[in-house]
């Protein structure tokens, strides 16, 4: 009889929900909207937020989930969306203290589209969060904004807000929960085996459960794009205890932090296991050691004594490779300005107390030990949080980048005598510089690890691939070893303070390789400046100069109102201040400074960025023009573009006819492109609209171009 009410209740509960509202408004509304989110419904899909629970107790987690119904044809994307396309993003806004994790992607399918592979998601498909609720008084609200791109032929960019409000009470399975159980068995597992990747792009994974009878087909899904060629075969092979998937690297695969990603293992039945692998570049040929590798996978769960002791080999390997790594990075060229400025240092304490000399190369050796293990742990909070990063990863940065570049025209201006550090400054500046005692040999240390990282001396692209995927605590000892082998030269100092006597005695040859030495820190500064403009484009190489201009103008004036009293030299320094101000406000702004992208290749010599004046003051000219509606994410664009748009023969008829071509990008929101689309009936890209010459009516192409279709209507129209 219970069970038979349940029934009941479930199937009748919508419409005792319309009569709780009619009844009290507060009350139905709240009922209402904790049983299921409002949908977003498009042409293309039906979204919804669903959650696994009717009831939060609010000591037990639960998940809530985006759940897409997506018309036929018609996709999203996974996290890497392949060679084009954006991920769903989920925006929860949850009560105090409540946490949500990030969305927990299920395996995709590989779907080709023309000449390019995406990893997306059809039909049905549910994103879930997992959430940790807290103590409420009656109630959890949760509201959310998502957005996402759905493609077919075209790509729409959507978005929605959803919201729902479970009551606090014993927490008891949904209507939806089957669709979390349906889901979870989709999603990847951390895998059981042992992965590891060749040079020439063997993927390998060794252990138990891999046979030809249990692997049938199997292939692999990159973490991020670019690192393997999405469209090339996968050549698969299986023995007992070692699979082995040859796969193509891409062109931004990265040998120091490996591969990444889903390996997929389907049997001979269909039924399909998938797991989560990091697999780190091998030091030596795989086939040297698969033998052994596959024998020890074979015969039992526990290593044999020959395995257990090749494996206690590999760490002492590493280290090995780290320390000569950091030794040699010694010798690289954005390393030895920082060197030769330390050597200059080191010239001074000539004749001075061996403790002296002692202190100063251990300060310079701790200061860099500190810097290696302060990259480790950065390293290892990355790794946590789920990004892939490798060796020189701050210099991914263009506000850190810009920062290193002004610090290092800063000591070549003090070197060239520009100016000197003195008073408050000498705290700041002369401290990493020339500024006696262990202070200023530890913060020379730490400017000089800094500078090295962009520099990957021999042997340390093994050491730190195997660092990006090791235990912490071997991973932070692989980066501590690397700092021994760069500190090494002053290292020894510390425990032959004698040889310090072999360096010359100071003298006005100081003076001189002083002021030389600046020009290696302007030369440094001016590869960080091309760095900058890589990642900014020429907004951030804007950024960076006008900032050096401002922090050298404040450093000349400190000089010259130095000696000044009084009034001049307060407004000296007042003038200094705001100078350096105004660089910083400058650096703030290169957060925001958007990074350089293009979408397509250049079509044709008479390009030009769309605009409706633009079109407009064409087709008063009489003249004709090729409009392209395109997005970097927009698979069909890319595709189009490669195969028709930068074919030689459209470009020779473009070009014959002097035909404009203009190019909308609508990778970021552009409300005239917007108007343009909507003007022509689309919500999404690609567009094709070509205006004949002397103001015959436009004619739209259709979204899957070849290049016979745009010569077929320019010589329709005649040009």
């Amino acid at each position: 009889m219970t069970k038979l009410w349940g029934i009941m209740l479930r199937c009748f509960r919508p419409l005792v929900c319309c009569v709780l509202s009619l009844a009290g408004p507060s009350f139905g509304a709240s009922l209402a909207e904790a049983l299921e989110s409002a949908p977003i419904v498009t042409p293309h899909a039906k979204v919804t937020l669903v959650s696994q629970v009717d009831a939060v107790n609010s000591s037990e987690p639960f998940q809530l989930g985006l759940h897409f119904k997506l018309a036929k044809g018609w996709h999203i994307y996974w996290s890497n969306p392949g060679v084009a396309g954006e991920p769903p993003t989920l925006d929860l806004d949850l009560p105090k203290g409540a946490k949500a994790t990030p969305i927990a992607w299920p395996v995709p399918s590989r779907a080709q589209e023309g000449p390019a592979m995406t990893y997306s998601y059809f039909d049905d498909v549910l994103l879930p969060v997992t959430v940790t609720p807290v103590s409420t008084a009656s109630s959890f609200p949760i509201s959310a904004k998502a957005s996402w791109l759905i493609c077919e032929k075209i790509c729409v960019p959507e978005s929605g807000s959803f919201s729902l409000n479970l009551p606090i009470s014993k927490a008891t399975a949904s209507a939806d929960a089957p669709l979390f159980k349906a889901i979870d068995e989709r999603m990847p597992r951390p895998s059981p085996f042992v992965a590891t990747l060749s040079v020439d792009g063997v993927l390998s994974l060794a252990g138990h459960g891999l046979s030809p009878e249990s692997v049938h087909d199997a292939w692999f899904f990159p973490a991020s794009w670019g690192e393997i060629d999405d469209l090339a075969q996968q050549v698969l092979s299986v023995a007992d205890g070692r699979l082995s998937l040859a796969l193509k690297l891409g062109q931004t695969f990265d040998p120091k932090a490996g591969l990444s990603g889903v390996v997929v293992l389907q049997d001979d039945a269909g039924h399909q296991r998938a797991f989560t692998i990091a697999a780190p570049l091998q030091a030596k040929d795989p086939a040297d050691s698969s033998g052994a590798a596959s024998s020890a996978a074979s015969s039992s769960d526990i290593p044999s004594s020959d395995t257990s002791s090749s494996a206690d080999l590999g760490p002492f390997a590493m280290l090995a490779f780290a320390f000569f790594g950091g030794l040699i990075l010694n010798l690289m060229p954005c390393v030895f300005p920082i060197l030769a400025m330390k050597a200059l240092s080191l010239a001074k304490l000539s004749g001075h107390a061996e403790r002296t000399v002692r202190i100063h190369a251990a300060s310079y050796t701790l200061g860099v030990l500190f810097a290696f293990a302060l990259l480790a742990g950065l390293l290892l909070a990355l790794r946590a949080a789920g990004g892939a990063v490798g060796w020189g990863f701050q210099f991914q940065s263009p506000i850190f980048v810009t920062v290193t570049a002004w610090l290092l025209f800063v000591i070549g201006l003090n070197l060239s005598g520009v100016f000197e550090f003195n008073g408050a400054f000498t705290q700041i500046g002369d401290g990493l510089t020339r500024r006696g005692g262990h202070a200023g040999s530890f913060f020379t240390g730490l400017l000089a690890v800094l500078v090295a990282t962009p520099c990957t001396a021999p042997f340390m692209g093994v050491a730190v691939a195997a660092a990006a995927t090791a235990a912490p605590a071997t991973t932070l000892l692989i980066f501590l070893f690397m700092g021994l082998g760069l500190a090494t030269p002053y290292g020894l100092l510390a425990i032959v303070p004698q040889a310090a006597a072999l360096l010359p005695r100071p003298g006005r040859w100081m003076l001189v390789l002083r002021e030389a030495l600046a020009f290696p820190m302007y030369g440094t500064a001016i590869w960080l400046v091309w760095v900058v403009a890589e990642e900014s484009g020429a907004n951030g190489l804007l950024v960076i100069l006008s900032g050096a201009l401002l922090i050298g103008f404040a450093f000349w004036l400190l000089q010259a109102t130095r000696d000044n009293e009084g009034r001049s030299r307060a407004l000296g320094r007042a003038g200094a201040i705001t100078a350096g101000i105004g660089a910083f406000v400058l650096l703030a702004n290169l957060g925001t400074v958007p990074q350089p992208f293009a979408t397509t290749a250049k079509a044709a010599e008479d390009e030009m960025p769309y605009s409706a004046s633009r079109l407009a003051a064409l087709r008063a000219e009489g003249r004709s023009a090729f409009i392209d509606m395109t997005a970097a994410w927009c698979v069909t664009c890319l595709v189009n573009e490669r195969v028709a748009l930068s074919s030689q023969v459209v470009m020779q008829a473009f070009a014959k006819h002097k035909i404009a071509y203009l190019k909308g990008d609508w990778t970021r929101a552009d409300p005239e492109i917007t108007r343009f689309l909507q003007e022509h009936h689309r919500d999404g890209v690609p567009l094709y609209v070509y205006y004949p010459p002397n103001g015959q009516p436009p004619v739209v192409l259709p979204q899957i171009l070849t290049a016979s279709m745009i010569l077929d209507e320019i010589n329709r129209f005649g040009g």
